[in-house]
C-alpha cells in the first residue's frame, strides 16, 4: 500500500484527477444537502446548509487526496507543530497590525469601475454582491451567546479549516512543487483563493489575506498557523457583527480597523517586518 501511495504522489496527473474527482461529487451532495435545508427560507437551516457545503467542498475533498495519495496524510497537508509556537502570537499579532490594510484595500476595491463599456457588467456584480452582503447580515444577526458561538462555529471555524487545508494545503503546496519558487506560489494560491468566492468588491483584501496566510504556512511549516489566523480574521467579523446588532458598538464590521492613509502606510511597514521576522525564524529553525 505504502508503494501504491509512493506512485500515486509521483504523478501530478492522476493526484490532479483523484481531487478533481472528489471534488465534484462531494461538491454534488454538499449543494444538494444545501438546497434542500435552503429550501424553506429558514435562517438557521440556511447556516446548515452553508456550513454542510463548507465541509463538502473544500475539508473533505483534500483529506480524500492525501489519504489516497500519502503515506502519513495529516503531516502532508501540514497538520504538524509550527517550528516555534511563537508564531501563533505571531498570527495573532499580524492578523490585527494588517487591519489597517486590509480594510483600506477594502475601500480602494469598492470604488473600482469599469468604465461606460461595462457599465452592464459592473451593475451585474454589484447586484451580486448586494445580494451576498444581504444574506451575510441576515447570518450575523443573533441575539444570544449561543446564536453567537453556533455562527463562530459556521461562519469562522468550518471555513477557516476547509479553506486553509484546499488552498494552502494542497493548492500551495502543489505550485510550490510545481513552479519551484515559494513566493509565487503563495500570490498564485492567494489569487485563487481570493477568485473562487466571486466577490469582485472584496478581491483585493481577501487576496492581502491569501498572502498573508500563505506566508504564515510557509514559514511555521504548519497549517495550524494560518488556520488560527484565519478563524480569528473571520471570528473578529462575527464578533464584531454581533456586538454591533446587540448595540454595545457602533461600527460597521466590513471596515473595521479601517484608518487614515498615514496609519495604513505604517501598519504595511510593520505588517512587512513581521514577515521578515518569521523568515529569520524560519531559517533558525532550518539550521537547527
Amino acid at each position: 500500500m505504502d508503494e501504491f501511495k509512493k506512485n500515486l504522489k509521483a504523478s501530478p496527473g492522476i493526484r490532479f484527477f483523484i481531487y478533481v474527482i472528489a471534488l465534484l461529487i462531494c461538491t454534488l451532495i454538499g449543494m444538494v444537502m444545501t438546497l434542500f435545508l435552503a429550501a424553506g427560507n429558514d435562517i438557521f437551516l440556511m447556516k446548515v446548509g452553508q456550513g454542510v457545503s463548507s465541509l463538502m467542498m473544500f475539508v473533505v475533498p483534500p483529506i480524500i487526496l492525501y489519504a489516497f495519495t500519502r503515506t502519513q496524510p495529516i503531516q502532508a497537508l501540514g497538520l504538524r507543530k509550527p517550528n516555534s509556537y511563537w508564531m501563533w502570537l505571531i498570527g495573532l499579532i499580524l492578523m490585527f497590525v494588517s487591519l489597517p490594510v486590509t480594510n483600506q484595500l477594502g475601500l480602494w476595491n469598492e470604488k473600482m469601475n469599469f468604465g461606460a463599456t461595462f457599465e452592464q457588467l459592473e451593475e451585474l456584480l454589484q447586484q451580486l454582491e448586494s445580494m451576498a452582503g444581504d444574506l451575510t447580515e441576515r447570518m450575523l444577526q443573533v441575539e444570544t451567546l449561543g446564536g453567537l458561538l453556533f455562527n463562530l462555529i459556521i461562519i469562522a471555524l468550518i471555513p477557516a479549516i476547509g479553506e486553509e487545508l484546499t488552498f494552502r494545503g494542497v493548492l500551495q503546496q502543489s505550485l510550490v512543487r510545481g513552479c519551484k519558487n515559494a513566493h509565487v506560489a503563495i500570490f498564485l494560491s492567494a489569487f485563487i483563493f481570493s477568485f473562487i468566492h466571486f466577490q469582485f468588491y472584496g478581491f483585493l483584501p481577501r487576496m492581502f489575506l491569501g498572502i498573508l496566510l500563505g506566508y504564515l504556512f510557509y514559514y511555521s511549516g504548519s497549517l495550524w498557523t494560518s488556520i488560527l489566523m484565519h478563524f480569528v480574521n473571520n471570528g473578529t467579523a462575527v464578533v464584531v457583527a454581533y456586538l454591533d446588532y446587540k448595540g454595545v458598538l457602533s461600527v460597521d464590521y466590513e471596515h473595521f480597523g479601517s484608518m487614515n492613509l498615514g496609519w495604513t502606510i505604517a501598519s504595511l511597514v510593520v505588517t512587512v517586518g513581521i514577515l521578515i521576522f518569521c523568515n529569520k525564524i524560519k531559517k533558525n529553525y532550518a539550521r537547527e
